[in-house]
């Protein structure tokens, strides 16, 4: 079976990735790609990796959580797909010690090992810092800037680090990321690499996160092109996608006002500068596929 954990991270899509791929779960059920309720499992798994925290798991652990997750019968499912944004840890330990995600190598260890039998694959959308921290305060309420931060600088924060980090431990298992800013031209690519799909088949709601971030009439203007070109290739949709988003995005909801004590215009735009470099970083790991428009 394969099995694919989706980790997020916090503040990336809230869960639209998920829905995404419900809206489909019956038209892939044939294909044997099961995509249960996360009311089924989000719970289950953080407490039985809890419970694992050291040494190998009962030799039963798979079959009971199996059991417990799906809804048909394991044996007739070849890919597994999961979505767990607090899988790492909750928001206001994002960054406990000042490490992005201290336990993550740790938890997704013992993962694997509830699913030795099984290929595992992860999925992971990342954020710019310059708006994931300010996120994060709104996840943690009763946190303030300090406290999130657990003493780790912004400037020296990276999720090439966090990657390095997780394939030192897994070095076998395959990570797909994506820049969240990227999602609304590559929605549908992701809902398709979730699910082990070709990325030119059809399915429901390929351009959802774009229909929401522009106005009617270039969704209008955008569909109808569709209908005049149908044989047009994937990346050339995803060009034609951005050149709508260029002239017709909503600046609500594209553009988010930061007010931080101390980040200032030049404090963001460095955050944003450094975060860019990194994405060229991540792109060069072995063993990671990074989506890009």
């Amino acid at each position: 079976m394969q099995v694919i954990l989706h980790l997020g991270v916090h503040c990336t899509d809230d869960d639209k990735l998920l829905k995404g791929l419900l809206r489909n779960a019956d038209a892939w059920r044939h294909e044997a790609i099961a995509m249960p309720g996360p009311s089924r499992y989000r719970r289950l798994l953080s407490e039985a990796v809890n419970s694992i925290a050291s040494g190998a798991p009962a030799p039963e652990a798979r079959e009971v959580l199996l059991d417990a997750i799906l809804s048909e019968d394991p044996e007739g499912v070849n890919r597994l797909i999961l979505s767990h944004r607090n899988f790492l840890s909750v928001p206001r330990l994002a960054l406990n010690e000042g490490l992005i995600y201290r336990l993550a190598e740790r938890r997704l260890r013992t993962f694997c090992s509830l699913f030795a039998e099984d290929s595992v694959e992860l999925h992971i959308g990342l954020r710019d810092f310059a708006t994931w921290i300010p996120a994060m305060l709104e996840e943690a309420p009763d946190e303030d800037l300090k406290s999130l931060l657990h003493g780790a600088d912004p400037m020296h924060l990276r999720w090439s680090g966090l990657l390095h980090r997780i394939r030192a431990e897994l070095p076998d298992v395959p990570i797909t990321v994506w820049a969240n800013e990227d999602t609304p031209l590559i929605w549908g690519q992701l809902l398709r690499r979730l699910a082990g799909l070709p990325l030119d088949q059809k399915i429901t709601g390929a351009f959802d996160m774009l229909s929401a971030v522009i106005a009617p009439e270039g969704m209008r203007r955008f569909r109808a092109f569709l209908k005049e070109n149908p044989d047009l290739p994937e990346p050339q949709k995803r060009k034609v996608m951005a050149v709508f988003m260029d002239k017709y995005a909503l600046d609500e909801e594209v553009e988010e006002e930061l007010d931080l004590p101390g980040w200032d215009a030049a404090y963001v735009d460095m955050l944003t500068e450094l975060y860019e470099e990194d994405l060229g970083r991540i792109a060069g790991i072995d063993g990671v596929v990074f989506v890009q428009p």
